[in-house]
C-alpha cells in the first residue's frame, strides 16, 4: 500500500450512513414495508389451478381457425 492511501467511500456509500445515522428506524421501516407488499404465504393449491386452467396460444395470434 502507499503511504497517502486512504479508504475510499463512495458518494452513495456515505449517503447512505448518513441517512442510516439519521434515522435509525431505516431499515425496520424497510423491513416492515417489505413484509407488506412480498414476504406473503403463497397458495400452492391455487397456483397450480392456475397453470393447469390456462389456454395456451397460437402460433400466429391474428390467425383464424377456419
Amino acid at each position: 500500500m502507499p503511504l497517502f492511501w486512504k479508504h475510499y467511500k463512495s458518494d452513495v456509500t456515505q449517503f447512505i450512513d448518513e441517512l442510516k445515522a439519521a434515522k435509525p428506524t431505516l431499515e425496520a421501516e424497510q423491513r416492515e414495508g417489505r413484509g407488506l407488499l412480498w414476504d406473503r404465504p403463497q397458495d400452492r393449491e391455487a397456483t397450480a389451478n392456475y397453470q393447469a386452467a390456462r389456454v395456451a396460444q397460437q402460433p400466429y395470434v391474428y390467425q383464424n381457425k377456419h
